[in-house]
């Protein structure tokens, strides 16, 4: 027996598009660089937005503006096209018109980066029956401001109203647009080279399709958080934007078995791994490119960038792990220390006032306070070796290219510029003189001087 095909299965079997609206120049954030490339949690508010909307959609298309190269470059490798004029959100989207496809349409903004991926499904699904011609999304903030307005009737939507063309009687309505809307392909075409600019900015707005779709079907709300759908204007709402985010990735580091002493404290970016058991103290910040292995310990007011931490490491207070570091397991990394480029190996430490770059140290080997790898010669970045379970004296300056042997021992205040092999023990002092009763009488004669005036 032939089975009919539901009304829906073609809309359903469509590839689906997600169109990101990228042009703004964000004038309110006072910046030379484009809105959507300021960053929330390490990462450039379109990265967000594309990622998110590439895990839903089939395909992602980012509309810029004329010379935004910087732009185009972080939108990739999702399409891009250019409206050379700013004309309002309609024509914006029309830009993309060529590249609809035959299935579901998805208008996003790249100043909404944290809608979830969530509640992205939830939109197109909203718009999978075969009756519902558009759907939205929208929110209840607790202060409506200045947003469009959502004009519904029995729950279904009619209008959106700008509200700088709002009646008063429509700034009552708490029902804000988010501005995201989801159609078909076709009749979103056709709704796009319906619109005019008879409003009071002269502009294409987009929302002005909703009049259209809701006179030829249902159009749906779809209401998400505030918090997640709010736009970004403004340092200020970026801000707010950051806190929500690192809300998100504090809550789902402790879902995920770390311990965060003092959450509120803790700043992350968006790729940071933290195992199981990793403790974080109050006041540190993860940068991006950082993982921490299980049973690590971040002491308080480190800073992690672009490194390794191994299983039961002990980093901080106070440590600076910069790009290119590997901490192997059970190594200590003390206060004021900095490591760049570096490998600290097995068991290893460096416990006090140290800076170690471009440097490898072996396991188990103990470099004392004050150390420091000398590593750039002013145009070259040169490579320090230190080998296993050797001993690196207090105040130890090793001037790279240099090599110290397994189970060697530098002494205190030792100045290194050669090779050290394997078990020697290095001196790399300039000679002491001690002058007999000098110390005293230069002593008595400063201060007489100092009576004198």
């Amino acid at each position: 027996m032939n089975s009919a095909s539901h009304p829906d299965d073609a809309r359903s079997s469509s590839p689906t598009v997600a169109v990101v609206l990228a042009a703004g120049l964000g004038t309110r954030m006072r910046s030379t660089r484009p809105k959507a490339l300021h960053p929330l949690g390490g990462r450039p508010m379109i990265v967000h937005l594309t990622e998110t909307a590439s895990r839903v959609f089939d395909r992602v298309v980012v509309v810029i503006g004329p010379d935004m190269e910087d732009l185009a470059q972080a939108a990739a490798p999702h399409a891009t096209v250019v409206q050379q004029e700013r004309l309002g959100t309609g024509h914006a989207a029309r830009m993309a018109e060529s590249l609809f496809g035959a299935g579901d349409v998805a208008i996003l903004y790249a100043d909404n980066p944290l809608i979830t991926e969530t509640t992205m499904r939830r939109l197109l699904d909203a718009r999978r029956p075969p009756d519902v011609s558009l759907a939205l999304l929208a929110m209840r903030p607790t202060d409506p401001g200045r947003y469009g307005r959502v004009i519904a009737d029995n729950g279904q939507v009619r209008r959106i109203v700008e509200w700088k063309d709002a009646t008063a009687e429509e700034h009552l309505v708490n029902l804000c647009n988010a501005g995201v809307m989801c159609a078909g392909a076709d009749e979103l075409r056709r709704w796009l080279s319906q619109l005019g600019a008879d409003n009071a900015q002269g502009e294409y707005y987009l929302t002005d399709i909703v009049e259209m779709a809701s006179a030829e079907g249902i159009v749906r709300a779809v209401e998400a958080p505030a918090e997640e759908l709010a736009g970004i204007n403004s340092r200020a709402e970026l801000a707010r934007a950051e806190q929500t985010l690192q809300s998100r990735l504090r809550e789902a580091a402790l879902d995920a078995g770390v311990t965060l002493v003092a959450p509120e404290t803790v700043f992350f970016s968006v790729d940071t791994v933290l195992e199981p058991d990793v403790l974080v103290e109050p006041n540190v910040a993860f940068g991006p490119g950082v993982t921490v292995r299980s049973g690590a310990v971040i002491r308080a007011f480190s800073h992690l960038e672009g490194c390794e931490v191994g299983a039961g490491c002990l980093i901080g207070p106070y440590a600076r792990l910069r790009p290119g570091t590997v901490c192997e397991p059970a190594s200590h990394v003390g206060n004021f220390v900095e490591l760049k480029a570096a490998r600290l190996g097995e068991g290893a430490k460096a416990n006090h006032l140290s800076y170690i770059g471009d440097a490898s140290v072996g396991a188990r080997t103990n470099i004392g306070a004050g150390t420091i790898t000398c590593n750039y010669d002013g145009v070259f970045k040169h490579r320090t070796t230190i080998g296993a379970d050797a001993f690196i004296g207090s105040d130890a300056i090793l001037v790279a290219p240099v090599t110290i042997g397994d189970r060697a021992m530098l002494a205190a205040g030792s100045t290194i510029t050669q090779d050290v092999p394997d078990e020697a023990l290095a001196f790399g002092r300039a000679p002491q003189t001690n002058k007999a009763a000098r110390g005293y009488a230069r002593m008595k004669a400063l201060k007489a001087r100092k009576e004198q005036g």
